[in-house]
């Protein structure tokens, strides 16, 4: 979306078209609620934004599965946040 914070080499690789862009689906949740906090503004919901990131901008949702869990179980508690943990 253009965000000033994004620094000019982070925004290079994601433009760049050959590489891989993953999005967690985690981070899609929590824009979910933040949106619903009215802490996020789209035009949209989450879900179709990010959905048109997937269609227009070659990103892949990333999901959760057991593996992740399995490690995230032996991370130490640097967060607590449970999304910072997932992410």
């Amino acid at each position: 979306m253009g965000n000033s914070q994004l620094s000019d080499k982070v925004r290079d690789l994601v433009e760049y078209s050959h590489n891989h862009k993953l999005i967690n689906v985690a981070t899609v949740w929590e824009m979910a609620i933040k949106q619903s906090q009215n802490k996020l503004i789209l035009e949209k919901t989450a879900a179709d934004y990010i959905e048109e990131k997937i269609r227009l901008d070659d990103f892949e949702l990333l999901p959760i599965s057991l593996d992740h869990i399995r490690v995230l179980s032996s991370l130490p508690f640097y967060h607590k946040d449970p999304f910072d943990r997932i992410l």
